[in-house]
């Protein structure tokens, strides 16, 4: 009996001792926890309070350089400096104490109020690189795809494409367009720099793909007249996956070299045409600019085909000219990139020749 009491005792005072260890334990985390806190408002209003420095700077150079009261060479090596700095904090640890871009609507939508933002680098930079990979796999499919229906179509289908495989397609549209909004508004919580427009036409291209969805495809008689639209579709799908490929390609390259450089940040990613530089534009702007005009043409066609009653549904219309906004949208990004592009070309130009 004595030894049961013993055993007891014992067991009772191993039981109060390890619930005195978890209240220091909770009391010591609660301690670091708050000093931490403290620590990382510090860090938080510096990293503010030199962000808002950069601006300041780069606006009074702007400025100076306009009135002509700056040499064009200084200006450049200054807002080289500026950019290398920036590079620093927000590629770096501190990259965690600038405030976050807010989420939005889209991202709460399908994953409701929560932070998406990585605290941790790494973190961020796997994320990109998971959105690479993505585009990379999907740039041989979007390029596959269309081209195997194409084919089939000619062959085995006797020019008449049956509606399940279209729709098949279609389907795979509008996951791949959704998985890439999804990633891209991830990335630009996370400080990425894509440029708001890649963003919205990918929304786009989700309604349309998910409006193309309920559209009747038409067999025979005359499947060709009927399927003229859909034909010209996959071939611009075809021509989409050629350019993506490019990009991937040349583009990736130059965008490593600018981070290696501290020209842009390891959060910015390659989308249009932003990162080549000029021998590359000179093999990707034709081809984009002759995609644009392709879409666009395939837009006007779908809304010809609907006014002249070959094919008058609604989706037909609403397909048409969703094709045609996101033609001027692309068109007009790659001329305004291009600007810029040459802005910066006559302000190195000008400082050479000084």
């Amino acid at each position: 009996m004595e030894k049961v009491e013993e055993s007891a005792n014992k067991v009772e005072e191993e039981v109060e001792r390890v619930v005195e260890q978890a209240r220091e334990l909770q009391e010591s985390g609660a301690a670091l926890i708050s000093m931490i806190s403290s620590d990382e408002q510090s860090l938080r209003l510096k990293a503010n309070s030199l962000e808002s420095a950069i601006r300041h700077l780069r606006s009074s150079i702007a400025s100076l350089l306009s009135q002509k009261l700056l040499d064009p060479k200084l200006a450049e090596k200054l807002e080289e400096d500026l950019q290398t700095a920036r590079c620093i904090i927000t590629d770096g640890d501190a990259a965690g104490f600038l405030p976050a871009k807010p989420q939005g609507r889209f991202l709460r939508m399908f994953l409701g109020p929560i932070n998406v933002r990585a605290a941790r680098k790494e973190v961020q930079l796997k994320v990109k690189e998971e959105y690479n990979s993505y585009r990379d796999r999907t740039a041989f499919l979007f390029l596959l795809f269309p081209l195997i229906l194409l084919i089939l179509r000619s062959w085995i289908w006797e020019g008449c494409l049956p509606a399940f495989p279209v729709q098949l397609y279609e389907a795979w549209l509008l996951f791949l367009y959704t998985g890439l909004a999804l990633r891209e508004n991830i990335l630009q919580a996370n400080g990425s720099d894509i440029r708001p427009w890649w963003i919205y036409h990918h929304y786009c291209a989700m309604a349309t793909a998910l409006v193309s969805l309920t559209w009747e495809i038409k067999g025979q008689p005359n499947c060709t007249q009927k399927q003229r639209g859909v034909e010209l579709f996959l071939q611009w799908a075809m021509m989409q996956g050629v350019a993506m490929l490019l990009q991937n390609r040349y583009q990736r390259q130059r965008l490593y070299t600018r981070i290696a450089l501290g020209k842009a940040k390891r959060m910015d990613v390659v989308w249009g045409e932003t990162a080549g530089v000029d021998g590359q534009l000179w093999i990707l702007c034709p081809i984009l600019f002759l995609m644009q005009g392709f879409e666009a043409y395939v837009g006007l066609l779908l809304l010809k085909t609907a006014f002249v009653g070959v094919v008058s549904e609604w989706q037909v219309i609403f397909c048409g000219i969703i094709l045609v906004f996101m033609a001027v949208g692309n068109f007009v990004n790659t001329v305004q990139t291009l600007m810029a592009k040459s802005s910066v070309l006559e302000v190195r130009l000008g400082a050479q020749a000084q």
